[in-house]
Order: C-alpha cells, then structure tokens, then sequence
C-alpha cells in the first residue's frame, strides 16, 4: 500500500471549488461524465460513471471532504483527505491519498494529475 499527497493551485474561491466537489450537477460539468454525490456523511458517491465510487465520510462546508475510495476487497480503506485552504489568486487544494493498492499506485496518480486537477483546473480557468 503507498499513500500520495499533493498541493494543486486554482483560480478559484474555496466555496466554488468546494462545491464543484460536492454538487452532483457541478461534478457531471467538469467530468464530462454520470455521477452521484450527496453532501451527506454516510452516502455513497460516484463519479465518472463510476469509475471511482465509494462512501463520503465527512465534510467542513468550504474546507474539507473525506470520502472512502473502493478497491475491490482491499482490507484497509483507502481514504481520500481534501482541504481547501485560502489562497492569493483562488485556492490551494491539498490531496491526501492513503492506502492506495501498489498495482494502482501509478494510475491513481495521474488520475489526480492529469484527470482531477486538470479538469477543475479547466473549469476554473473558462
């Protein structure tokens, strides 16, 4: 198992990223892609059309998000820590990934990279 953290910078408002994360309409805009999100601790979520799915465990309006990401029949649940914090020019959002399986270690990577952070990036920057 191996854990990633990263900092990516928006041109945006932390209440307009924290709720381009949380909106079910505002998750299918920038994904391009089905997706079901409740701002509720508890729920199920998925996005991509279900590509990444698993269970929102708690959230700080404007500031934070947890959520449990699925692998499979992993033992250990891999937990996704998103903080949103002030910054000049928008936002810094901190990702923290824990528990990601070795085999997915790379693809999940990207996926933050060049899938997440690009496309709220996109969204930002229009």
């Amino acid at each position: 198992m191996k854990d990633y953290k990263q900092y990516f910078q928006l041109a945006a408002e932390p209440k307009d990223v924290y709720n381009a994360l949380t909106n079910k309409i505002m998750l299918e805009i920038w994904t391009g892609e089905n997706a079901e999100m409740e701002e509720v601790p508890g729920t199920e979520f998925s996005i991509w059309d279900g590509s990444i799915c698993g269970k929102n465990l708690e959230f700080v309006k404007d500031q934070l998000i947890v959520q449990e990401w699925y692998f499979g029949e992993q033992e250990e649940p891999s937990i996704v820590t998103i903080k949103l914090h002030p910054h000049k020019g928008g936002t810094t959002m901190e990702v923290k990934h824990t528990n990601i399986p070795d085999e997915a270690y790379e693809n999940m990577v990207e996926g933050w990279e060049e899938d997440y952070f690009d496309a709220l990036n996109q969204l930002f920057e229009e």
